[in-house]
């Protein structure tokens, strides 16, 4: 209970923006200190927010059961709390090396944001988080693809109720734009419809143009129309904004009990890993496979992976569909691809 207050505390304490000390205080002055707040709480997605505060309750508890103080910054004891993340040596499981990194950047946020500088190429931290990258090195753990006659399946299972077109555009138009849980979900029917949107949604005779702000700036993503409107994204999302008579606001909202009319709160971004989780069931798609095993192979990632591995197109296009700044990251997304297709042995002569 006392670690779950100094928690909050130290929570609380993160927001570093305040007024310097020699200028005096005024109604005006406080507003903006509120305001610059908020903007620098704009600066990460709330879910890299809620897990860097994780990861800094995490390490601030175990710092204080050491007998030491999280605050200020000390390498030694970074380093030795990495180790122990590394070696489950406590009661929780040994956490991966990309795991470890990404809770050093967490906590070097959280340090930033109390005023600290987390040197994360001291030796203390370097040379131990190199180790644990050397001695505990796998293949990272990926995600199943959803292929082409995969999301057909999908959509087939649903209904052709109000929740049934509703979340028939979720899928369709998720593995048509590869996009992200949120990307799909923040979308508005027009622009700065809503103070919370995370783009929205033009619609054309020749497709959708989707104005995302992503977490790498303004993109904008071209989908165009299937070949028949069963499986077409564009046609899923107009029959959806039609019958549940969406001009403002939200793409995406629930619906009443009896699935008859359409609410104005806007879906959470779990709903999307449900329905496909879900739907994957339904279709029976690994039936081969224990039904805990299907569910865990299955995420909303399995979207991103589904089009870059079924697209039967240049990389380039999958690479800028997906926003990867480079062709290998969009190669760990392909499962399925002919690696051989350029053979430089032949190339070379041999």
């Amino acid at each position: 209970m006392n670690d779950a207050r100094v928690d909050e505390r130290d929570q609380a304490e993160s927001d570093g923006i305040a007024l310097p000390a020699h200028v005096a205080g005024s109604g005006s002055l406080d507003r903006l200190v509120d305001t610059a707040r908020d903007y620098a709480r704009a600066s990460a997605s709330e879910n890299t927010l809620k897990a860097y505060a994780k990861d800094w309750a995490h390490f601030a508890r175990w710092c204080r059961m050491k007998g030491s103080e999280p605050l200020p910054p000390s390498p030694e004891m970074i380093g030795l709390y990495l180790a122990d993340l590394a070696s489950g040596s406590g009661p929780s499981p040994a956490l991966s090396g990309s795991t470890i990194d990404r809770r050093l950047s967490g906590l070097a946020w959280n340090y930033a944001q109390r005023g600290f500088t987390l040197d994360r190429k001291n030796r203390h931290i370097a040379t131990v988080l190199a180790g644990i990258k050397r001695k505990h090195a796998r293949p990272p753990v990926q995600k199943e693809a959803i292929l082409a006659e995969d999301i057909v399946a999908m959509v087939c299972t649903l209904c052709y109720d109000l929740r049934g077109l509703r979340d028939r555009a979720i899928l369709l138009l998720g593995y048509a734009g590869s996009l992200r849980r949120s990307e799909i979900l923040n979308l508005d029917v027009h622009k700065d419809d809503t103070p919370e949107s995370g783009g929205w949604i033009e619609i054309y005779e020749k497709g959708a143009l989707l104005t995302l702000n992503a977490k790498t700036g303004w993109r904008d993503v071209e989908i165009g129309r299937g070949s028949k409107d069963q499986t077409c994204p564009v046609h899923a999302v107009e029959q959806w904004l039609h019958f549940a008579k969406i001009d403002f606001g939200p793409v995406f909202v629930g619906t009443s009990r009896d699935g008859k009319r359409a609410s104005e709160t806007r879906l959470n971004d779990k709903h999307v890993a449900r329905l496909i989780k879900r739907t994957v069931l339904d279709a029976r798609i690994r039936s081969e496979l224990p039904e805990k095993e299907r569910l865990a192979l299955f995420s909303g990632h399995s979207l991103r992976a589904g089009l870059a591995s079924s697209a039967e197109v240049d990389e380039r296009y999958v690479q800028k569909q997906l926003v990867h700044a480079s062709i290998e990251m969009t190669r760990r997304y392909q499962r399925r691809r002919d690696r051989f297709r350029v053979n430089l042995t032949k190339a070379a002569g041999l």
